[in-house]
């Protein structure tokens, strides 16, 4: 059974900065993109980035220029590099797999077969 299994949250004040790491059980093969989503207490869950299996990396627009995500083949971890956080950035942070196409995974559409992992908190206060 495959398993994403996060790691890196924590508590953080405003502008301050926290890595997430997302390590798979398993290593995927062409045509898996990858990616974080966060879900805010009483909000819907929301895609934060996604890197395809072209490597095409899209990130919202509400991240853009704070975060960076990164992958490392060689371990199977994916990381998420955050800065600038701010307190909308509060949420429990969700790192995904899912077999869909570039076009899919740019817009973060992600299916009922996505790998989901457990999540991490991340909490940022002023």
């Amino acid at each position: 059974q495959v398993q994403l299994l996060e790691s890196g949250g924590g508590s953080v004040l405003t502008g301050g900065s926290l890595r997430l790491s997302c390590s798979a059980s398993t290593y995927f093969d062409n045509g898996y993109c990858m990616g974080w989503s966060r879900q805010a207490p009483g909000k819907e869950r929301e895609g934060v980035v996604s890197i395809a299996s072209d490597g095409t990396i899209n990130y919202s627009e509400a991240v853009k220029g704070r975060f960076t995500l990164s992958k490392d083949y060689a371990k199977n971890i994916l990381y998420l590099q955050m800065n600038g956080l701010k307190p909308e950035d509060t949420a429990t942070y969700y790192c995904a797999a899912d077999r869909i196409s570039t076009f899919a995974c740019v817009t973060r559409a992600w299916t009922r077969n996505a790998y989901w992992g457990q999540g991490t908190q991340v909490n940022v206060s002023s």
